[in-house]
């Protein structure tokens, strides 16, 4: 009995010195990655980056990952003019590939989400100006619609304290567009302007997160939630 004490005891001493060395290895390349992913450029913001399964060195040892999991706030998206904020993105990535130095890596399958306030979306549109058809001299340069949120997949615009209406969201690849709005009541206060609609207003998004791509954008009371996927990304590398 004596013996099996203490061959139980070995084995559980040991076993807890490979759960800890497993833990530590998994620590140091979750930073890792995360430093590479900035260096890479395929994030803005050094991101959380958590490494899902156990053991975790049997995984290197495959050099596969089952499970990825990032997430990072004020990531940074635009069209080519404007940058805004991409807040709370999250992202998870399957099967993942990497070098034995995690200096590359490809990912079989990813999808995520972030949010661009309405504050921040209205900064991607045209110019209230360019909007209306005939209201140049109305509206001042630089006045832009304020945007919130409507009802499902719906957003309001407003011209300062004047509402224009809502307006439907949806996206084509990387071009998010809203359109449907009626000037209504707007249009006697912009003297002259007959036409009762606004153009349609859209942006295209550039350097998605990640090396993902736009998926969808839904209207939220928040702002507008973006959806991410992707297939055969290049990550790093």
């Amino acid at each position: 009995m004596r013996g099996w004490l203490k061959l139980t005891i070995g084995l559980v001493v040991v076993s807890g010195l490979l759960v800890g060395a497993d833990r530590i290895a998994v620590g140091v390349a979750e930073d890792e990655a995360a430093d590479q992913l900035v260096r890479s450029g395929r994030l803005t913001q050094r991101p959380q980056v958590s490494i899902e399964g156990f053991p975790f060195l049997t995984q290197v040892l495959s050099m596969k990952l089952d499970d990825v999991r990032l997430s990072a706030e004020d990531l940074v998206v635009g069209d080519g003019r404007q940058q805004v904020a991409l807040h709370s993105f999250k992202a998870r990535l399957s099967g993942v590939e990497v070098s034995d130095s995690f200096n590359s890596a490809t990912v079989a399958q990813g999808s995520g989400d972030g949010l661009i306030t309405y504050a921040d979306l209205a900064k991607l549109l045209p110019e209230a100006s360019k909007l209306v058809p005939g209201a140049g001299k109305v509206i001042p340069g630089g006045t832009r619609l304020s945007l919130s949120y409507g009802r499902p997949g719906k957003v309001k615009a407003s011209l300062g304290p004047v509402a224009v209406g809502e307006g439907a969201v949806h996206s084509d690849g990387s071009t998010v567009t809203a359109d449907g709005f009626q000037l209504s009541g707007v249009a006697a206060m912009l003297n002259g302007v007959t036409n009762q609609a606004i153009g349609p207003m859209s942006f295209t998004l550039n350097n998605l997160p990640a090396g993902l791509k736009l998926a969808g954008a839904v209207p939220q009371p928040d702002g507008l939630r973006l959806t991410f996927t992707g297939t055969a990304l290049k990550l790093i590398g």
